[in-house]
């Protein structure tokens, strides 16, 4: 990847040369400096792997009683919902039937 020393937009190829699609600026292109450049041309796709299924097992979980259905695991997770100066909430969501909870609800 190359940038215009005139204007700082991305360069493309065309032939030699690298040409600035904003500005027109052309610079020749050099062999050696771009040996070291990495291109997605020529790259084999790998194997994408779904792990949507998996997604909820990466979660932590810990022991605290679900006020539904007297589960007595949970995920959960902290987030910042006040100002940034105040302390995270923590949320859980039970293992077994999804109720969903914050810390200071119970």
């Amino acid at each position: 990847m190359e940038f215009c020393d005139e204007c700082g937009s991305m360069m493309k190829t065309e032939g030699d040369m690298w040409v600035c699609g904003s500005c027109g600026a052309e610079t020749p292109r050099e062999a050696a400096t771009e040996s070291g450049m990495v291109t997605t041309q020529g790259q084999e796709a790998g194997e994408v792997v779904d792990l949507s299924d998996s997604e909820a097992d990466a979660r932590p979980t810990t022991e605290i009683q679900c006020v539904e259905c007297d589960n007595d695991r949970a995920y959960w997770e902290l987030k910042q919902i006040r100002a940034a100066d105040e302390s995270e909430t923590r949320f859980f969501t039970c293992t077994e039937c999804g109720h969903k909870w914050r810390e200071d609800d119970h």
